[in-house]
């Protein structure tokens, strides 16, 4: 970056996706002193990029890009561009003419979880458990408000993007997480081990809550995250921590409180609807997968009258689907 005379026009362009380990130097005035971030695509963002890579493939008219752009939050261009020839690939497989909805829901499984094993026996109590335990996050996520919509997948959700989220949609996310722990719990009076990523999720958003957030009434809107962040170039080993043991365990027991609040709130959905959950699972047994429009269907056949949460989304996609026939 030496040598250069101040009359020369060069401009000097470099990327990388960890600027947080770059050393100081190099963002020194007059050195790489502009940055650009490029930020992977929002909702709008994903479903031009999935109308581009489809004018090179043939389509069929119920293929929906705004649906697809909502099922697939986190994907970069080269994802999107890698779902739609996975789904091109999957049509020609099937020897369709066009591309399918059925197709893209396929691939993006594909993308997300890998190839569906179709060779794998799964027990039919292990089956019965899956169903109660999805259905359970699917009931749960329907009966409380401030949700994302369920989507095609294993209790696939389909999110609202937003730049920020209030206390009450985050509570209400942490009691969906423990939807199928409860519906275990209510149903067979066993825990299995199959909730560890649920658990292990609502912990980590309940800290941060806490932590992060400011959103505990007892210990009021400060931060306690600080020197917490993962070690790595550059940074120092040591974490230095601004509160006491006393403030600690006060954490501790906003957390926990967190936590148990949305067990009870979870338990509390499931334990109303029991009626609901036991048809839920047997036609998750039946047909693996449930499209929300199909839940609400369900759930109005048994409650005439009862108004839902409303839900942004334009398709309800799936709440849940049994793990029957896949890896």
């Amino acid at each position: 970056m030496d040598g250069f005379e101040s009359n020369e026009g060069v401009i000097l362009i470099s990327a990388t996706n960890r600027p947080d380990v770059l050393d100081p130097a190099l963002l020194r005035p007059g050195r790489f002193d502009r940055q650009v971030v490029v930020s992977m695509p929002d909702i709008r963002g994903r479903e031009k990029i999935l109308r581009v890579h489809m004018k090179k493939t043939p389509i069929d008219k119920d293929v929906n890009p705004v649906i697809l752009a909502k099922g697939t939050p986190g994907f970069s261009g080269a994802d999107l561009e890698n779902l739609v020839n996975e789904a091109a690939l999957l049509a020609a497989k099937r020897n369709k003419e066009k591309i399918g909805m059925a197709d893209f829901e396929d691939a993006k499984d594909k993308v997300y979880m890998g190839l569906e094993r179709k060779s794998k026996v799964i027990k039919e109590e292990d089956r019965k458990v899956t169903a109660y335990h999805e259905g359970g996050h699917a009931l749960v996520a329907r009966f409380l408000p401030q949700t994302d919509v369920g989507a095609a997948g294993i209790t696939w959700f389909l999110p609202e993007e937003r730049d920020f989220k209030f206390k009450d949609q985050l509570e209400s996310e942490l009691a969906v997480a423990f939807g199928g722990r409860v519906a275990e719990e209510i149903v067979f009076n066993r825990i299995s081990t199959g909730a560890a990523n649920d658990i292990k999720q609502a912990t980590d958003l309940a800290q941060q809550m806490i932590r992060s957030w400011g959103m505990s009434d007892n210990l009021g809107p400060l931060s306690y995250a600080k020197g917490e962040e993962q070690v790595f170039l550059g940074r120092e080993i040591a974490q230095h921590r601004d509160y006491s043991e006393a403030t600690a365990q006060k954490i501790d027991e906003e957390i926990i409180k967190l936590i148990k609040n949305a067990y009870g709130r979870a338990k509390g959905v499931l334990k109303e609807n029991l009626d609901i959950l036991h048809k839920l699972s047997e036609v998750l047994l039946e047909k693996e997968t449930v499209m929300g429009k199909e839940l609400d269907e369900l759930i109005h056949s048994l409650r005439p009258g009862i108004k839902l949460p409303s839900k942004s989304a334009e398709d309800h996609g799936a709440p849940a689907e049994t793990a029957a026939g896949q890896s």
